[in-house]
């Protein structure tokens, strides 16, 4: 029997972390081409090819799709005929592949995992430990492995409930797709686990995400079951809703919808759903004795060559910016942005309005008024980058600090999806604006940053304000100096249910 080793396993996972960090499946790559094909909005045609546009270029460049490289998911089906050579817990050797993965030189990726997390929240340095799923095979000789990234803005629009059995599990989907908004990033994948208990449904719904994309399959055969037909009334009619790329209204949200189910208890229906975004990144493997796991490269012909449409789009100096003249631009408009922007996420918002109630300077001479506050947390530079994938993280999040940042005086903000009423009553009231990056295409983004360098709370790592210089970096205008939101607008303008 052949030995299945420890540094096999390592390796493995340590290239299955690097592996889909800069490629999609090929399957998704193909669904996101027949997205953009089909596509009547202008706007989220524009969404999807920068996602496609970036997806080809970390697939050659060998850079992350996301700079939220997200937090590791990995399934392990331990055949017990295996042979293991192995020094300690399978648990530890998995998480060793991971940090060796997540801290290669030739491709950083960012961490973002944090031990301790009702309390210091301090990061792990290396993204372990990966949440780990172990189960068994009993006439297998072999480990069967998936490795998944999720990121944030996906993983915290999950949900959960227990219905009653009686009650719709169509609505209750319909209901909570309505309320994620569009920090999620569409278009992706929705998965549901329908059964077993809480826990269960929820390791369904994330397991769910797993398979292959094959609507138009199902679709074409016809459906031969109850699941299959919630499968596909789901898929068809989240579509119809308008939520569409990036919530900027358009005819897709999801390119597919995956279901799990499993027997639960006779007075319960437990559900979940767990979305996949548009950097949606697993791959599946198996270890035999014979090495570690080796991938193949796609081949680059699945991505077509898209340009975006320049005809439509607004150059814009950031320096020739007042508060007097944010009013030419409307909601809906694309701009190409170059200047000097600051960036600030959750921690730095934080830190600055504590400086702010304590009536101090931030540090280093740091001054916000009048400037654009870029929602961000970049990866680390390699080789010649300035700054590594650098796209947007969700805008929602900094809501309750926008008050106090429009009393510094900012000029506008840079982010992904909507923003709540309040705040955008508050842009209204200051006569700012909101821009929104394209969520999914971090690395092309980058390549608009000529220079970044940290201008306070340097510890803080990818939370620290950084200053960009941008050069025709991609941006939406999501809400004008009235008010008016595309991710209002949009939707119900596309919304045919």
């Amino acid at each position: 029997m052949s030995v299945i080793t420890e540094q096999d396993i390592v390796d493995s996972i340590a290239s299955a972390c690097q592996y889909i960090s800069f490629y999609h499946p090929e399957d998704f790559v193909k669904s996101m081409v027949e997205a953009y094909e089909k596509e009547q909005s202008e706007s989220a045609k524009n969404a999807i090819g920068q996602i496609l546009i970036n997806s080809k270029m970390c697939a050659m460049g060998h850079r992350p799709l996301c700079q939220d490289t997200g937090s590791v998911n990995i399934f392990v089906k331990l055949g017990l005929k295996a042979k293991l050579d192995i020094s300690k817990q399978l648990e530890d050797v998995l998480n060793a592949g991971v940090a060796k993965g997540y801290t290669d030189p030739d491709n950083t990726l960012r961490f973002s995992v944090v031990s301790d997390p009702a309390g210091e929240r301090k990061n792990t340095k290396d993204n372990t430990p990966a949440v780990i799923h172990f189960s068994v095979d009993s006439e297998s000789d072999k480990l069967d492995i998936t490795v998944a990234a999720k990121g944030g803005g996906s993983e915290n629009k999950s949900k959960f409930a227990v219905l009653n059995p009686s009650d719709s599990i169509y609505d209750w989907v319909m209901a909570n797709v309505r309320e994620m908004g569009a920090g999620w990033c569409p278009p992706g994948i929705l998965g549901i686990g329908i059964g077993g208990n809480p826990e269960k449904s929820m390791l369904l719904a994330k397991e769910a995400l797993m398979g292959h994309v094959d609507i138009h399959e199902l679709k074409e055969r016809g459906p031969q079951n109850a699941l299959e037909e919630l499968r596909l009334r789901l898929y068809e009619d989240i579509n119809k809703i308008g939520i569409g790329a990036q919530g900027l209204g358009g005819l897709t949200t999801v390119v597919d919808v995956k279901i799990l189910d499993y027997p639960c208890h006779a007075a319960s229906l437990p559900v979940a759903m767990i979305p996949n975004c548009a950097a949606t990144r697993h791959i599946h493997f198996e270890l035999d004795g014979n090495g570690p796991a080796k991938f193949e490269k796609p081949s680059l012909d699945i991505w077509p060559d898209i340009e975006l449409p320049m005809d439509t789009i607004k150059r814009v100096n950031i320096e020739d910016l007042t508060k007097e003249n944010l009013s030419q631009f409307k909601s809906g408009d694309t701009l190409l942005l170059s200047g000097k922007i600051l960036t600030a996420r959750d921690a730095a918002h934080k830190k600055i309005v504590e400086y702010k109630n304590a009536g101090k300077p931030l540090p280093n001479g740091v001054d916000l008024k009048d400037r654009f506050i870029y929602y961000v947390g970049p990866v680390d530079p390699v080789r010649d980058e300035k700054v590594g994938p650098a796209g947007p993280t969700t805008s929602t999040r900094m809501d309750k600090f926008t008050k106090d940042m429009m009393e510094i005086g900012i000029m506008g903000m840079i982010g992904k999806a909507e923003r709540k009423q309040p705040t955008i009553d508050l842009i209204k009231e200051y006569k700012s604006m909101y821009l929104i990056a394209t969520g999914g295409a971090a690395y092309l983004i980058s390549q608009s940053i000529k220079d970044a360098k940290v201008l306070a709370f340097e510890e803080m790592g990818m939370e620290a304000i950084y200053e960009f210089e941008v050069k025709d970096m991609p941006v939406t205008v999501a809400v004008d100096t009235e008010g008016v939101s595309i991710h209002t607008t949009g939707p119900a303008k596309w919304r045919t249910i």
